[in-house]
């Protein structure tokens, strides 16, 4: 994608989402006082209550969240590099409550009864719904690697959930001796934000030419090829050596022999076949499916995600329950933040026309990731989705792309642009 492209492409993606929401503002007036509950206030969940509120003023919501501040998973990785820090990466509900006027519970969600449309929670009050937006985010699949537990997590960190395990993470990378070894070990698709291991690999690389040059990155892939990676491969290559006998990053797919098992005395993850890999730092990633109370209210398949009508993110298995973000199953459409605040557009807009008995307006959806190889060289990709005749979802040929390379001005403009993106999108979900 040119940068002239990128910033067309930018500019076109703020004024539709101003001009469908400001166009649809007068017409999606519920006629009484309808009542939508959203589950979850991350990008997702926290942009479907700021877009019902802007489409209409009349509705009740309710935003139920466990957490009164919110780490962005997005951004954490600079943390490894020096570049950001959590209380830069953390955001409040003060704006959605104060100026939206959206009821905001720091709660949790026990049960939903699909039959009564309400819920428990964990402080013991019942909310009931008209229309249930669940946005929960992401579970571990524990029993993948034997050994490995939330208990090990605590010595052996995912940091796939921004906050605490960031911080341990980074200071076990911190305190490693020069010439040590961090043993990043990569989840199977899908999981959420695609390209993030192989940033993280890169945010931890830059540290580590600065501070611990004699150190290594070693990334156990169980795919045989994952985001970017011709452009993280060229990024690595100029910056890191890759490809090398000096390298700081390696990268090995273990498609065929998966990682199963941890020896944490040793320090040591042992793959299907007895391959074993040490190091001083151990980066696990596991498997993920969709948060557990999707899978209590029976909203997921055997895959372990929630299949949707991608039209209205309507659930397959009610429809009067809506799931978005990480939780659900927009594929070919990414698990990424910029993703799941796309879709709450898409479904808040859909939710209302339901509740109004309109069909909805078939919608399209946009995504674009920015990924940091160092503070100065970004890189990127961007997508364009619709509905196929079936009402598939399909990517737009010849929309978005990636980043060119061997550009190093525009490797250095993408990088700011991944700094503004983050904040554009920071500021378009909670603010």
């Amino acid at each position: 994608m040119t940068l002239l492209s990128r910033r067309r492409f930018l500019k076109s993606l703020a004024a539709s989402s101003a001009l469908s929401l400001s166009a649809c503002q007068n017409l999606l007036r519920t006629s009484a006082k309808a009542r939508v509950v959203i589950v979850g206030g991350g990008f997702g969940g926290a942009t479907a209550a700021k877009t019902l509120r802007l489409l209409d003023s009349n509705i009740h919501i309710t935003l139920i969240e466990p957490k009164a501040n919110y780490i962005t998973c997005p951004g954490s990785n600079w943390l490894f590099a020096g570049l950001s820090n959590l209380d830069r990466l953390t955001v409040d509900y003060r704006a959605l409550k104060d100026q939206y006027a959206i009821d905001v519970l720091t709660d949790r969600v026990n049960a939903v009864d699909r039959s009564l449309r309400r819920l428990t929670l964990a402080s013991g009050n019942v909310v009931a719904y008209d229309r249930l937006i669940l946005s929960p985010g992401i579970a571990f699949r524990w029993n993948a690697i034997d050994g490995y537990s939330p208990v090990v997590a605590e010595i052996f960190p995912h940091a796939w959930q921004a906050g605490p395990q960031t911080l341990l993470l980074a200071k076990q990378l911190q305190s490693m001796s020069d010439g040590g070894v961090v043993v990043i070990a990569a989840p199977p698709d899908p999981y959420r934000c695609p390209p993030g291991p192989y940033e993280r690999a890169s945010m931890m690389a830059y540290w580590l030419k600065q501070h611990k040059p004699r150190s290594k990155i070693i990334i156990l892939d169980p795919k045989r090829s994952f985001s970017k990676q011709a452009l993280f491969e060229a990024g690595w290559t100029k910056h890191y050596g890759y490809g090398t006998s000096n390298s700081l990053i390696e990268w090995h797919s273990l498609a065929d022999n998966p990682v199963t098992q941890l020896d944490k005395r040793s320090k040591t993850l042992i793959t299907d076949f007895g391959d074993r890999f040490s190091g001083d730092v151990l980066n696990i990633i596991p498997p993920q499916v969709a948060n557990e109370l999707t899978h209590q209210t029976g909203l997921t398949n055997l895959s372990g995600w929630c299949p949707v009508k991608p039209e209205t993110a309507q659930s397959i298995f009610d429809d009067y329950i809506h799931v978005i973000g990480d939780a659900a199953h927009f594929a070919p459409l990414p698990k990424s933040a910029f993703a799941a605040n796309s879709e709450a557009k898409a479904c808040a807009m859909a939710a209302l026309g339901l509740l109004n008995g309109r069909t909805p307006e078939e919608p399209s959806w946009m995504n674009t990731c920015y990924s940091l190889i160092t503070p100065s060289h970004g890189i990127s990709v961007a997508g364009v989705y619709k509905l196929d005749a079936d009402k598939n979802l399909i990517s737009v040929e010849g929309a978005g792309g990636t980043s060119p390379q061997a550009n190093a001005s525009f490797a250095q403009r993408e990088a700011g642009f991944a700094l503004s993106g983050y904040q554009n999108l920071v500021s378009n979900t909670f603010y």
